[in-house]
């Protein structure tokens, strides 16, 4: 009995294994033709950016004075659309139009592709995208195959030979999208200011985008991070400052240290060191979030220990969002 019982823990432990490494063998070959999209709209369409800024209607552009500010969200890797917001997220938008009316809320950007096309719109991952609508959950199998699609996505941002590319494509769409929402100033005297928003992996693309959006437009550029994951070259340069907020349970937000060397302490030399050093990355402990849910940054379950009952975990976010220093005057 013994031997037997042995003998089916051996193959169970044996099978497992074979399925891990399966899997990790596919993730890896996924992982490698990630860029081919991102590689033949380039050549197709994209390479047309490397020269020059995006062309916009006549609608969407205004040679007299526009909007002083525009706040655009880029959503966390677990969105599979430009409009897939969790009802935090947009009840945060929502508040931040109310209290800072000056500033142009921008919501549908899709940042996990150079083109903003959801995955919806993708035949290969359509289907996914159906299978995950209809068995619902965060954790399904199937959505969790669109996150880690949305990763390589956020990677292909952070790597040195396709990111050009890619974040030229995302800050094509995020320009879009703000002359969408309202006109955009293209030769205005006085620059005027984009906050780019995002959570998770969606700094790593507002990061990414920050250097050509400076490069075409008369801006000054902010960007708040919440709980997000990025290395430390891309954009720092070219952002006049970056808030990262982290929650004290929120374990993902770690892993960009650990990832990126450009992270490091020891790398003295990285964009985001001398970001740091000179002042323009300020770390800020928002209060005790979780990455995502109900007690993430946007989250709307009640926060344990504060003296207000109905205090949210979003309430804790809004309230250090709103008391930044960069807003404009009504």
């Amino acid at each position: 009995m013994k031997s037997l019982l042995q003998t089916l823990i051996a193959r169970s432990l044996g099978d497992t294994s074979k399925l891990l490494t399966a899997l990790g063998l596919f993730f890896l070959a996924w992982g490698t033709i990630a860029p081919i999209s991102t590689l033949s709209w380039w050549l197709r369409d994209g390479n047309r950016l490397a020269q020059q800024r995006p062309e916009l209607p006549e609608q969407d552009v205004t040679t007299g004075t526009g909007p002083s500010c525009y706040l655009v969200f880029l959503a966390g890797v677990g969105n599979v659309a430009d409009v897939d917001l969790s009802p935090g997220e947009d009840i945060f938008l929502t508040q931040m139009a109310a209290a800072v009316p000056n500033c142009v809320v921008v919501r549908e950007v899709f940042p996990y592709s150079a083109v903003s096309d959801d995955v919806g719109g993708q035949p290969f991952f359509r289907w996914v995208w159906w299978l995950s609508e209809r068995t619902g959950g965060e954790d399904a199998p199937a959505r969790l195959v669109l996150k880690i699609r949305n990763l390589w996505r956020m990677a292909l941002s952070a790597d040195n030979r396709y990111g050009r590319a890619y974040n030229r494509g995302s800050a094509a769409t995020i320009l879009e999208r703000m002359a969408a929402t309202e006109a955009v100033p293209l030769e205005s005297e006085q620059p005027f200011q984009i906050v780019l928003a995002g959570t998770s992996g969606g700094v790593q693309v507002a990061l990414g985008a920050a250097p050509y959006l400076q490069q075409w437009l008369p801006v000054e550029i902010t960007v708040l991070s919440f709980g997000g994951v990025f290395d430390g070259q891309t954009g720092f340069d070219a952002v006049e400052q970056v808030y990262h907020f982290y929650g004290q349970d929120d374990w993902i937000d770690n892993l960009g240290t650990v990832l990126f060397p450009s992270r490091w302490e020891l790398t003295l030399g990285s964009a985001f060191n001398q970001a740091q050093r000179a002042g323009r990355y300020e770390a800020i402990a928002i209060g005790p979030h979780a990455h995502d849910g109900d007690r993430g940054y946007f989250g709307q379950g009640s926060v344990e220990g504060e003296s207000a009952e109905d205090t949210t975990y979003l309430d804790l976010t809004l309230e250090q969002v709103k008391s930044l220093p960069i807003w404009p005057s009504p």
